[in-house]
């Protein structure tokens, strides 16, 4: 091999390696996937009727906010959310289609009617007494993850919320966790 030839090739080996290095540190820095951040902003109890029997709670999450740290968009089917008390089912919720910017927050709101009936467990007289009811809330979004609009990835985001429900105030609080796996 000539001269000429063997340096071209090495400054092609050190350009590919440099490139190559610079890519993955861009991917290990941005472009790695983060957890999104999910906060309730605000709970409310809407209406609480009857006594004991029939007892209906019907909770309205407001602007339950998900704060998206990565570079791409997450765009997710129709689901639904589950309710459990104590294990057994109490509720469902639908949540519609939408598109969870990059970089950005979204906001969703949902509605839950619980039949006190499906509560049939021995732990509702007693939290129903102490005036706290604790229920928990899960969901599994199925989506694809677009990152710098041109590459799509499904994703799958796991949210499990817990929710106190104070009878005697009329208000919730909750405090969720969330999983995204690419």
């Amino acid at each position: 091999m000539t001269r000429a030839l063997k340096i071209c090739c090495f400054a092609t080996a050190i350009v590919i390696a440099t490139l190559l290095a610079a890519i993955l540190i861009i991917y290990l820095t941005m472009l790695k996937p983060k957890q999104p951040k999910i906060t309730t902003q605000e709970v409310t109890l809407k209406v609480f009727n009857g006594m004991l029997n029939p007892l209906h709670l019907k909770c309205h999450t407001r602007h339950k906010t998900v704060d998206n740290p990565n570079y791409g968009s997450f765009k997710y089917d129709n689901t639904t959310a589950y309710v459990t008390y104590h294990g057994t089912p109490a509720a469902e919720a639908e949540i519609e289609e939408d598109t969870i910017p990059a970089r950005g927050k979204h906001d969703v709101s949902t509605n839950v009617l619980v039949n006190v009936d499906n509560l049939t467990n021995y732990y509702f007289q007693e939290d129903f007494a102490s005036g706290c009811l604790n229920f928990t809330s899960s969901m599994t979004l199925h989506g694809l993850a677009k990152v710098l609009n041109f590459l799509k990835i499904k994703a799958t985001a796991y949210s499990t919320c817990d929710i106190s429900v104070y009878v005697l105030t009329q208000n919730a609080s909750s405090v969720c966790r969330s999983k995204l796996i690419y």
